[in-house]
């Protein structure tokens, strides 16, 4: 039976392409606001889609983003302001970039293939688009990936199955998206399975 993965929609321009992937990868999948209470989620996991809102000025956008992490014991994978979320709501600090807005092709360079980048090369190309980043991890947090202006271009929670990558493997000119995706898939049906 497919595992179920709601899209939470932070605003982002691509949260229908984390749809796409996860629905042409076999899960039942749909988008929800994520104004939607925790209580109604009926899912296997969810993915924190990136978005608009600034982590260090507008987190009240990013809606119930933080009860489906202390509710919900199911894992989430969140994507561009969703990793940001991820570090701020366990007491990490994010804000504006330190080399300005990323927009564009990064160099990847895997620290840690632990959980999103098992089976993966060390080095690959990703596409990004943040005027935010995570600068300091909290330290129930593993940084798996990091690039050249980016420290933590990918992280993972040490204990709970909760991850986070700064770049948007759903994007096309993203090397390995899908694969990271079906891996995410994975520790969903692990977890499911337990």
């Amino acid at each position: 039976m497919p595992v179920k993965v709601d899209v939470v929609d932070n605003g982002g321009q691509w949260t229908h392409r984390e749809w796409r992937v996860l629905r042409d990868l076999g899960a039942t999948t749909k988008i929800i606001p994520n104004t939607t209470d925790p209580k109604k989620v009926d899912a296997d996991a969810l993915v924190l889609s990136g978005g608009a809102p600034s982590i260090g000025t507008e987190v009240e956008k990013l809606g119930n983003c933080g009860r489906y992490l202390d509710e919900l014991d199911i894992p989430v994978y969140g994507i561009c302001v969703g990793a940001q979320y991820l570090a701020v709501h366990f007491g990490g600090k994010a804000h504006a970039a330190t080399k300005g807005g990323e927009f564009g092709k990064a160099h990847l360079v895997v620290d840690n293939p632990n959980g999103l980048f098992k089976g993966l090369p060390k080095e690959f190309v990703v596409w990004q688009s943040h005027n935010d980043e995570i600068h300091d991890l909290p330290a129930v947090f593993d940084s798996l990936a990091h690039s050249e202006h980016c420290e933590h271009q990918a992280i993972a929670h040490k204990t709970r199955p909760l991850f986070g990558t700064q770049f948007h493997p759903e994007v096309e000119h993203t090397e390995h998206g899908y694969d990271i995706f079906q891996n995410f898939l994975d520790v969903v049906e692990a977890w499911k399975t337990r």
